[in-house]
């Protein structure tokens, strides 16, 4: 019989973290009343956005920023949230979960983010994707394709380096990379939609188009000798007061939970998951490795005695693990204990207002979080963590 975790409401740190197994109502239901509140804060939302900082900047990325926003319906923070519904729909069978999802579709006409280019408004497409199986068929998918067909018939060729806007600004559009996938976040944000698109519509050009950019990326932003990503080309050459090399939590959570959306999107017989999948495991292996006793991962992935917690990287990981084990890439009696621990130390984020806290800010790189810090991006995290989680306890 199942041992039920205790869900808390904890505002400071929590001690060693318990590896104990849930039971599936236990993490459903604990998902649901996440999923409840974030659906009535959507127009509460709070983001601090990085400020330009010129006049001539105002001009330049007044339009980047705008779309970088938490308000915005189709940037990556709802996205996530987003996409963590349909896995809550799906393992939930709840009417309420399907229809939500499906009444944000038709209320956005199934549109995208503006960029035509940039991964991270080509998440939401994943959702949309989700609608067109679920009820509101090819009008749904149309949107998406059209904007796919768009970058097949005129691909970036820049270099993957992340090359500083205005005075020093990070993320402009000056950032001529951005038109390809050269931050670790964007291995979340697009190469399963690819994938997705290919698997729903039998055209094989998504298919490699996602396959040929993720190699890119991946090689390009992955140390072979520590394990882990860079968030980008910026991080090869920073390091911390410590002179450590810098690895943030969320931008490996980002990739690795990219990686396991891949796997999903991919038949079977598919040629590239032996190599994805002994990917997945190298770099599984290493976040292991840095999972502190308390469940958490630090938002500086190395400094694993940092006391203060991170949620949303820790959900990501914790999905992901979950994941990888429910795929069969990796040996549940090695990860299931991890991912047990990672799902006790989100429990215990969660605060007395019912929010998830101790998250992180949007931003590019380790920092800092607090109890009351609630972000949608974290929410949609948490609830893809539950679902596969759910997925591999008992009823």
């Amino acid at each position: 019989m199942a041992t039920t975790v205790a869900f808390g409401q904890a505002t400071q740190p929590p001690g060693e973290a318990q590896s104990m197994t849930p039971d599936r109502a236990a993490v459903l239901n604990a998902a649901r009343k996440l999923a409840h509140r974030q659906l009535d804060q959507l127009t509460k939302l709070k983001f601090q956005p990085m400020v330009p900082t010129s006049a001539e900047a105002d001009t330049i990325a007044l339009a980047f920023f705008n779309a970088e926003r938490a308000e915005n319906p189709t940037s990556w923070h709802q996205a996530t949230f987003w996409l963590g519904m349909t896995a809550l729909a799906d393992r939930s069978g709840d009417p309420w979960a399907r229809e939500a999802v499906l009444a944000q579709g038709r209320t956005l006409k199934w549109k995208l983010g503006d960029r035509p280019y940039n991964a991270d408004d080509h998440l939401i497409g994943s959702t949309w994707l989700w609608a067109a199986a679920h009820g509101s068929g090819d009008k749904a998918r149309a949107p998406l394709q059209a904007r796919f067909d768009q970058i097949l018939a005129a691909p970036p060729r820049v270099h993957l380096s992340l090359v500083l806007g205005p005075e020093g600004q990070r993320n402009t559009p000056r950032a001529e990379c951005l038109k390809r996938w050269c931050w670790a976040d964007a291995l979340f944000m697009a190469p399963a939609t690819w994938l997705e698109l290919a698997r729903a519509t039998g055209d094989p050009r998504y298919r490699d188009y996602a396959l040929a950019e993720f190699h890119a990326t991946s090689g390009f932003l992955y140390d072979p000798a520590d394990r882990l990503y860079f968030r980008d080309s910026r991080f090869f050459t920073e390091r911390d007061e410590r002179d450590r090399k810098i690895f943030w939590s969320r931008g490996n959570g980002w990739a690795i939970a990219g990686i396991v959306r891949m796997l999903n999107a991919l038949p079977k017989d598919d040629r590239e998951r032996g190599p994805l999948i002994a990917h997945l495991r190298e770099l599984a292996g290493r976040l292991a490795e840095l999972q502190r006793p308390d469940g958490y991962w630090s938002s500086s992935l190395i400094d694993t005695d940092a006391m203060q917690p991170e949620s949303s990287g820790t959900a990501l990981i914790t999905y992901a693990l979950a994941e990888g084990i429910r795929q069969g890439a990796l040996p549940q009696s090695e990860y299931a204990p991890i991912v047990m621990r990672g799902w006790s130390a989100l429990s215990r984020a969660i605060q007395p207002d019912g929010g998830l806290g101790w998250v992180q800010p949007a931003g590019d790189r380790p920092g800092k979080a607090s109890a009351e810090s609630a972000q949608i991006y974290a929410t949609g995290a948490y609830l893809l963590a539950a679902a596969a989680v759910a997925d591999l306890v008992a009823p």
